[in-house]
């Protein structure tokens, strides 16, 4: 019999009210290393929605291992976990603790010690040699374990989700790659695993819920884990535990185990039948980039899994279950898995988010923001408003503005909505991102905006609008710097013009010129390359091409990509001048000096704020928001936007003196 992803589920002796699982992830929203109110009222968000599992943020069961500066450690946590587990109590959800440890794969910039692993093999990415755990030293390991298992379940929670996934020292055990042991943990390399199983349950009993999460494939078959092995290791383990989830990826891709839109949705859906086969009874998760409620459905209905782990999209909708329990899956608000706020473990120390949803992990700190459609319309609510510009930030102040009751005008220049992200999105792997604008509009029109596209306004159609009593809000973007290479004699395209196909380039070999390092450089070369046979030349002043996705993780995977659809990379190359039929560069940091033949170049570079209009009108100037501030991303234009929406209500103008 088939079942629905909002019904509820019975593993162990709890019973789940959907299966829905909001997976474990880095949020930096910890105080130190406990977990803080901004934890609870995170996770007390996505059970309100509907979440049927919560795993709170991986835990380490020993002082030493610490991965990331706010990385929680459990026997700092007890305080933490009591207040989750009280906030989530009245929706019924199973909150299990997520606990770990790191291993090889941690970092000793925080500890100040040693890391410690199953043998000295050097991680990939810290290259750092860790040392090699003796016996005494893994039973206290096991033991770590039990105890916080103990203590998560003494301060309410249903239980404990064990790590040895893509991050874990109890994966390096499980691999070839880096188990190199001769002992006994060698010869058996699920040993730790078991033994931590067990003092887990003997700690617990029979009451307290033991989930595994566990990499099933490293991507290194010529000694890592495989989907073969891990059929067995799983047929080994699952009798040990009451939930398992299958997931992917080890020290030669950590990328793998939460990757961005170019790999397709659904990417572990395969994985996790073999498993559920091996596994037998026990109940089994399906994690893997599944963000919409249909794939997860589908998922359910031809028995690849019994629960599904839907975590960047709670982080972009925590209501996801509760809307499509009322029949309303169209209006969830959609994860387009970019990875830009969502994934925290980089050198910036961010904390979590959502471009889509800039209020998640900000739960506690601008309560005023939080995204139900319900914004109070202020002190003049019966004051109509026109937003200029149906980019992003227009559309996301105008769906929040009609939504709480005030009529809204929109205009936009161009034939359709949506600014830069309509171009952002062409090219294999970004289709998701069109989704934000089609939500967006989608929105806001079912508000009731009126939305008017190719219509561009002057600024005494502003000024008469205002004095009718309209309240404004100024969202007109960006602008292409056209004259950045004056005197050139070479064509020079604005890449948003290019991916939206306004435009038209000249046959022959094209100079893609890169001086920001972000996806819009990259995306416009595999583009043209991949999608359109483009001989392609990739200018860069960095030493890396499009340096900046490495707060995403996506840096390695891209330049792999560059390279096998045939982009021709030329780093530490700044352009000197453009003549016809070839560009002049020169390195930034010698004398070097190199020539690219080009028919014309698409300019990358920084944009300008589109603020002519906005500098046009009289004083007090209305509210600006997104580009035409500054342009930056999603997430600012998203956020601004709000933050508009609420500056309506006192009259004070936001992004700045006029």
């Amino acid at each position: 019999m088939s079942v629905a992803l909002v019904d509820s589920v019975t593993f162990g002796s709890v019973l789940a009210p959907s299966r829905v699982v909001f997976g474990p992830h880095e949020t930096n929203l910890g105080d130190g290393r406990q977990l803080s109110d901004r934890h609870v009222a995170y996770y007390e968000r996505r059970a309100r929605g509907g979440a049927g599992v919560i795993v709170t943020e991986t835990a380490s069961v020993t002082t030493n291992d610490w991965p990331y500066e706010r990385a929680p450690l459990a026997d700092a946590c007890a305080s933490g976990w009591r207040a989750i587990a009280d906030a989530c109590a009245p929706y019924a959800t199973v909150v299990l603790a997520g606990i770990g440890h790191s291993g090889g794969q941690g970092s000793s910039a925080f500890s100040q010690e040693v890391m410690w692993a199953p043998s000295g093999v050097a991680d990939s990415v810290s290259r750092e040699p860790p040392a090699a755990l003796d016996g005494d030293a893994i039973a206290g390991i096991v033991s770590a374990f039990a105890g916080a298992a103990l203590l998560a379940v003494r301060c309410g929670l249903a239980g404990v989700e064990v790590d040895a996934g893509a991050w874990s020292l109890l994966r390096q055990f499980h691999s070839g790659l880096t188990n190199l042991r001769q002992d006994r943990y060698g010869h058996d390399r699920l040993a730790v695993t078991r033994e931590v199983l067990g003092a887990i349950r003997s700690a617990v009993g029979s009451r307290g819920i033991v989930a595994l999460r566990v990499s099933c494939d490293e991507l290194a078959p010529w000694a890592g884990v495989t989907p073969e092995q891990a059929a067995d290791h799983v047929g080994e383990l699952a009798p040990l535990v009451d939930l398992l989830t299958v997931v992917r990826g080890g020290p030669f891709d950590t990328g793998a185990y939460r990757p961005d839109s170019h790999t397709p949705a659904g990417f572990n859906l395969d994985l996790c039948a073999a498993m559920r086969t091996a596994a037998g009874p026990v109940p089994i998760v399906a994690q893997g980039s599944i963000v919409d409620v249909d794939m997860a459905q589908a998922a359910l209905s031809e028995g690849k899994c019994d629960l599904v782990e839907m975590t960047r999209a709670l982080i972009a909708d925590s209501d996801i279950v509760a809307k499509a329990r009322a029949g309303r899956s169209e209006t969830i608000r959609p994860c387009i898995l970019c990875n830009q706020a969502c994934r925290v473990r980089d050198n910036r120390n961010p904390i979590v988010s959502c471009v889509m949803d800039p209020s998640s992990g900000y739960e506690t700190v601008e309560p005023a923001l939080l995204p139900g459609d319900g914004y109070a319309s202020g002190n003049n609510p019966s004051a109509p408003v026109l937003v200029v510009g149906g980019g992003p930030a227009g559309l996301e102040a105008a769906r929040i503005l009609a939504s709480s009751g005030r009529r809204v005008r929109l205009v936009e220049r161009l034939p359709r909505c949506g600014g830069a992200i309509r171009g952002a999105a062409a090219g294999l792997g970004r289709e998701r991102i069109g989704l934000a604008a089609r939500w967006l509009e989608e929105r806001a029109l079912e508000a009731g905006v009126a939305i008017e596209t190719g219509v561009q306004l002057a600024a005494s159609d502003v000024e008469d609008a205002r004095a009718d009593g309209w309240d404004v809000i100024v969202a007109t973007g960006s602008r292409f710097v056209a004259d950045r290479y004056a005197n050139s004699g070479m064509a020079v395209f604005d890449p948003l013009d290019v991916l939206a196909g306004r435009t038209g380039l000249p046959d022959g070999p094209l100079a893609v010129v890169d001086s920001v390092g972000d996806w819009v450089g990259v995306n416009v070369a595999l583009w043209l390359a991949a999608e359109h046979g483009r001989t392609v030349s990739l200018l860069s002043p960095d030493v890396v091409a499009g340096t900046l996705l490495s707060r995403g993780g996506q840096l390695g995977e891209i330049n792999f990509r560059l390279e096998r659809v045939g982009v021709r990379r030329l780093l530490r190359s700044k352009v000197r001048a453009l003549e016809a039929g070839r560009v002049l560069v020169g390195d930034p940091w010698t004398d070097r000096q190199d020539t690219i033949e080009a028919a014309a170049v698409i300019d990358c570079g920084h944009r300008l704020a589109e603020e002519r209009l906005y500098q046009s009108l009289r004083e007090p100037r209305p509210v600006r928001v997104g580009d035409c501030v500054a342009p930056r991303g999603l997430l600012e234009a998203v956020l601004e936007a709000r933050r508009a929406v609420a500056s309506l209500r006192t009259r004070q103008l936001v992004g700045g003196p006029g």
